[in-house]
């Protein structure tokens, strides 16, 4: 069955709702705390800026906070150099922008830096704050357009896992509880869903059999957004304004074969979780697939996924 447009825009925008504007994480270095003050007065307003008075201590900032999209560290700074941070971090964080101040002619380790990617600019002191912001802005816009990309490459990797872990099941399980876990926990995972569900349907309702990955919801088959789906064919959701019961995001798709519902796959979230319109097409399509993998488990035969 074709799912319409409308229907996927419409579980779009309710999945988009539960993402809060947040600002941009900000890293800021200096030993000199005359210039954190003014670093932090001038980009509080757009970042969470962060600060830390040496490279050690910038480093021990970003262990505990994760990735920041802007560092912007002084090059001369006592027991490591700016440029000798920032190469620190391009390992765990390749995608974040490194902007380097510095007020002496550093032309060599400043070169070397920019040529490997370990730096995005520098900026001579003492800054101009309009170009500094001008930077940043830039910067921040290159950040952007680098996580889309790794995030396209990640959720690429990912179907190609999914359709590769369907084909393993029906290759390998040797009944369909089995084949349930397997195909919950991979979509669970593919998806960083809190909760996975695949159930059996029975006389119209999710049944006995399941497989379950991560928190499990109690009674599915009372859910109306569950029965919703089986009754319609079609994929629903449920956005709650806060994580009730655990879950701020419900989506259920419906596994068909030959025009009928013969599974339903729950998909839970606790924490804001979006999907554009080609993921949602994608996780529907793959999730049809499931009824492919657990016709050829329940009688034996062998197929292949098509990509």
């Amino acid at each position: 069955m074709d799912i319409a447009l409308p229907e996927l825009e419409h579980i779009n925008r309710q999945l988009a709702s539960l993402e809060r504007p947040k600002k941009p994480k900000m890293l800021v270095v200096d030993d000199e705390p005359d210039n954190l003050d003014l670093l932090y007065r001038t980009f509080r307003r757009d970042f969470n800026v962060l600060r830390a008075e040496s490279g050690v201590m910038a480093l021990e900032v970003l262990a505990a906070e994760g990735e920041v999209a802007v560092i912007i560290s002084d090059q001369r700074m006592p027991e490591m150099k700016g440029t000798e941070f920032l190469s620190k971090t391009v390992p765990q964080f390749p995608d974040t922008m490194r902007i380097i101040l510095t007020g002496f002619t550093d032309v060599e380790d400043l070169v070397d830096a920019i040529n490997s990617g370990q730096v995005y600019k520098y900026i001579t002191k003492p800054w101009d704050p309009n170009e500094l912001k001008a930077v940043v802005q830039r910067a921040v816009e290159t950040y952007d357009v680098q996580k889309h990309r790794t995030e396209e490459l990640r959720r690429a990797q990912s179907q190609t896992i999914l359709l590769g872990t369907l084909v393993k099941v029906t290759q390998e399980a040797t009944g369909l509880e089995q084949a349930l876990e397997a195909i919950a926990k991979t979509f669970g995972e593919t998806y960083e869903a809190d909760g996975c569900t695949l159930h059996l349907v029975e006389a119209g309702k999710p049944g006995t059999l399941q497989g379950n990955y991560g928190t499990a919801l109690p009674s599915l088959g009372d859910d109306p957004v569950v029965q919703e789906a089986i009754a319609t064919q079609k994929p629903q959701v449920k956005v709650n304004e806060s994580a009730e019961e655990g879950v701020l995001a419900h989506l259920v798709l419906p596994v068909l074969f030959q025009s009928a519902s013969i599974a339903v796959l729950s998909l839970r979230w606790g924490k804001p979780f979006s999907l554009q319109e080609d993921e949602l097409l994608r996780l529907y399509l793959a999730a049809q697939q499931i009824a492919l993998a657990l016709t050829c488990v329940r009688f034996g035969r062998d197929w292949r996924v098509a990509a």
